[in-house]
């Protein structure tokens, strides 16, 4: 096109580097009462353009028919199959006009004019169609392809998004089969020679499409429920942004810790514990957090602050479900059939334990790794300290529990009580279900039992300060754990007594700790199933789905736990015995009124019938002792 007059296509190369420049650069100035004051102007420079373009290619389609460019016209013609040759000179002047309704599309885009946008895009598409691509316009194809794939999923619209976007991979993916070498980019077809982009800057402007390309999908996979496709894909993207140095380091940390979440959840640990100690690198990347004094002075960094402190909590947190989530499977792995250490299995693991060490390490090398010159050996340093292997026993436990807890604390420092109460007490049930997973590992009962302790410090004073109102769910999930806790540390401490004596002669000393430990439980299961009661304080007679197992199992723990009450005195007995009666039988006629709820509780149901059988008998036993002792 410069032939048609080289001082005008200058003045073409000029205007399309200011409405460049305007788009990217001076838009980001704008006032809020006028944001788009620079993108309207670029597009009045890009209108401009297409007309000057449009009568360039008159000019030259007229002295091609006046036999100006006889032989070129034949070379023009030229087709494989329906398609012209994408780098002859007709197919380069589509190109151009293609590039300027690319860019028009995305100005109508950002401007939030999608219609509009659509219509540029769907133009461009249509003038490239019809050439085969070459070096020249295929840079062109794959990004309009990646904004038709943004557009129509941002309609909700996900097969056409993936459409576009997998055509936009095959795009990239045939060419690079056949020729490899980095193809031109669309902003240099309004460029002169001497300022046409390196071969290295062309080579990272198309990968940086293709990544982006590949981002895309990852979420539109994500949105079709392949999560498997979705976790491949955005561990390549966050793999090539680290490459080409393309990321924003918060942005990239807290996606590689939400992927981590993924291998976390297929148990695949090795994995998991490479993309959160890639994701606390890279966060370091992003800096040191202002302090309070600096966040006062200016708002900008107070929200830079704000920012870092709260995804770097977020990476905190990813990393506590790791811990968590590695005990919790190598506790199921390792608990027998009434939730207690196997021994024998144990030691069978242990016996495998070097064939699995070597497993990870060839799996490891074979792996996708995260990283840089700069930050491998940071990465891999980080891991070293971190096991991926089941524990299997006490001390392997315990340093696994130990970096989930130094991560609790780092959590808790940004989601404070005052301000973040649903993330924090997330944050406290997730360190109280480690110290769960921990003591399973406890040989010394006594120890256990002060885990337990624990858990009940750091749950109660929340559960009982907290609005039932506003956080009704968050209190009955409490309130049930702590009754769940008091339960089980009854139970420690009644299997302590009996190892020292005989259950018919405990002191009292132990006897009242036993009660109050029964009485603990029961206050808290009971203040669940309270917790159901309407406004008017009435019971439903038909428990929704989401509560109708715990309360059932709420009554089930309860009528044990009025059973299990050690009375001296025959009537309070007695009593207790037949408020356990009223429970079991809740159980059982529920279910019996309710059919379909029998499944959510099989076990209890089938305890609760036979005790509803066999407790009638003893009370009778205790009222005909009574009557004799009288």
């Amino acid at each position: 096109m410069a032939s048609v007059n080289s001082s005008d296509w200058r003045a073409i190369c000029e205007k399309f580097t200011t409405a460049l420049n305007l788009s990217e650069v001076e838009s980001h100035k704008d006032p809020e009462n006028d944001p788009f004051r620079s993108k309207y102007k670029a597009r009045e420079i890009l209108t401009e353009i297409y007309s000057a373009l449009k009568n360039f290619e008159a000019t030259e389609a007229d002295s091609e028919s006046s036999g100006e460019r006889g032989e070129e016209q034949v070379v023009d013609g030229e087709k494989d199959g329906q398609c012209f040759y994408g780098d002859s000179p007709a197919g380069w002047r589509a190109a151009k006009l293609a590039a300027v309704e690319y860019f028009l599309g995305v100005n109508h885009i950002e401007t939030e004019e999608l219609s509009a946008g659509q219509e540029h895009l769907m133009n461009c598409t249509k003038l490239l169609d019809k050439w085969r691509t070459s070096s020249m316009n295929v840079s062109l194809v794959i990004h309009v392809k990646n904004q038709l794939g943004i557009l129509w999923s941002g309609r909700d619209e996900t097969e056409k998004a993936q459409a576009f976007l997998e055509t936009a991979e095959a795009t990239y993916l045939r060419y690079m089969k056949k020729e490899g070498s980095p193809p031109m980019d669309m902003t240099e077809y309004f460029s002169t020679e001497e300022n046409h982009l390196t071969h290295q800057e062309r080579t990272k402007r198309f990968e940086l499409a293709y990544t982006h390309t590949k981002y895309y999908l990852a979420q539109v996979y994500q949105y079709l429920g392949e999560t498997e496709r979705s976790a491949t894909y955005c561990h390549s993207t966050l793999q090539r942004q680290l490459q080409l140095n393309q990321f924003n380091p918060m942005e990239w940390a807290l996606n590689a810790a939400t992927l981590s979440q993924y291998y976390i959840n297929k148990g695949l640990y090795m994995e998991g514990r490479h993309c959160l100690s890639a994701a606390t690198v890279i966060s370091g990347l992003a800096g040191e957090v202002p302090s309070e004094v600096a966040a006062k002075e200016s708002e900008r960094e107070q929200e830079r602050r704000d920012q870092l402190r709260q995804k770097r909590a977020d990476i905190a947190r990813c990393w506590i479900k790791y811990c968590l989530n590695l005990l919790l499977d190598a506790k199921k792995v390792l608990e027998d059939n009434i939730g207690d250490l196997d021994v024998d299995r144990q030691e069978e693991l242990k016996a495998a334990r070097r064939a699995e060490e070597e497993e990870e390490e060839k799996s490891r090398k074979s792996a996708l790794l995260f990283g840089s010159e700069d930050t491998f050996d940071s990465i891999a340093s980080l891991e070293e300290k971190v096991p991926s292997l089941s524990p299997l026993d006490f001390t392997e436990a315990r340093a696994l529990f130990l970096v989930g807890q130094t991560y609790v604390t780092q959590a808790k420092e940004y989601f404070e009580m005052d301000g973040f109460v649903t993330d924090h007490i997330e944050i406290l049930q997730d360190h109280s279900a480690l110290f769960r997973a921990l003591a399973f590992f406890e040989d010394d009962l006594e120890r256990r039992c002060k885990m337990h302790k624990r858990r009940v410090d750091m749950l109660e004073p929340i559960c009982n300060d907290l609005n039932g109102h506003y956080y009704l769910v968050i209190r009955r999930q409490l309130m049930f754990e702590l009754a769940e806790i008091y339960n089980e540390m009854m139970d420690l401490k009644l299997t302590l007594a009996n190892r020292q004596t005989d259950s018919e002669t405990l002191d009292s000393h132990t006897i009242k700790k036993l009660n109050h430990l029964c009485a603990a439980s029961a206050k808290y299961f009971e203040m669940f199933l309270e917790s159901l009661r309407s406004p008017e304080g009435k019971l439903p007679e038909v428990l929704e789905e989401e509560v109708l197992r715990p309360a059932l199992v709420a009554r089930f723990r309860v009528a044990r736990l009025y059973s299990r009450v050690i009375c001296p005195v025959i009537s309070d007995k007695l009593d207790n015995l037949n408020k356990s009666l009223d429970h079991y039988k809740f159980v059982a006629q529920y279910c019996d009124a309710h059919p379909e709820a029998s499944a959510a509780v099989e076990t209890e149901l089938e305890l609760s019938r036979e005790m509803v059988s066999l407790l009638p008998i003893k009370i009778n036993r205790l009222k005909a002792k009574m009557v004799s002792n009288n």
